[in-house]
């Protein structure tokens, strides 16, 4: 029998922040869809679990529409949108363009168009949440990574727009983290130097989207919001 919850689909949720998150939500009982780039073992991990995996390339617009025809194969509606997925690249001397293209397809492309073609599944679950995961360097901008985050800042100006066009059936809220998780291979210099430019100074982990997202999807009265999680890197 399949579900009478509607599910929650998370982008990019094969590892870190977004597998988290999706093994929370289904750890609650909450059906989840979750999207992956690449097979890594957090993709088996939430089939495990009872997760819909969908394979998803948005980094082009024929990936972006294909994936959406994959979603309305697998459910009718849904209880939220998380757009988790991201991608990080150098813009290195004559790969600018593509570079910017890429990004600009998973940040705000895929996002704009799954919010457009999808708001239709969402309309059919009381309440509906979309969720846009930004990043608090767009707060003051970066000279190294200028295209990722102008792509990141453009997905907190279509949270503004959709929550405006979709209100008052669907919330639109968005979620800004600064750090949250190191990496393997950061060296100490490099943890002290980061930890030491927020008023907190601690590596939270992905727990703390959780309960930011925990907030948006629970609280009837935000929309157009952007959550900053960034343990007051704006107050140091």
């Amino acid at each position: 029998m399949p579900s009478i919850i509607a599910p929650i689909l998370i982008t990019g949720a094969a590892q870190r922040v977004g597998l988290h998150c999706a093994r929370r939500l289904l750890e609650a009982g909450q059906p989840v869809i979750a999207t992956y780039r690449t097979e890594r073992p957090g993709v088996q991990a939430l089939r495990d679990l009872g997760a819909t995996l969908v394979f998803a390339d948005f980094s082009s617009e024929a990936g972006i529409l294909a994936f959406i025809e994959q979603l309305k194969q697998h459910t009718d509606r849904l209880r939220a949108i998380v757009h988790n997925a991201s991608a990080w690249l150098m813009e290195t001397p004559g790969d600018e363009a593509a570079a910017f293209s890429a990004m600009f397809g998973v940040h705000m492309l895929a996002p704009y168009l799954i919010n457009l073609r999808c708001a239709e599944l969402l309309q059919r679950s009381t309440p509906a949440d979309i969720v846009h995961i930004s990043d608090d360097v767009t707060r003051k901008g970066s000279s190294r990574h200028i295209a990722y985050c102008a792509t990141k800042a453009g997905l907190e100006s279509l949270t503004l727009s959709f929550a405006a066009k979709y209100a008052p059936t669907i919330k639109v809220n968005g979620i800004a983290p600064a750090l949250l998780l190191f990496n393997p291979d950061d060296d100490a210099a490099y943890r002290a130097k980061t930890l030491a430019k927020s008023a907190l100074g601690i590596e939270p982990g992905s727990e703390v989207i959780y309960q930011s997202l925990r907030y948006l999807l629970d609280n009837p009265y935000v929309t157009g919001t952007t959550l900053t999680v960034n343990g007051g890197r704006h107050v140091k």
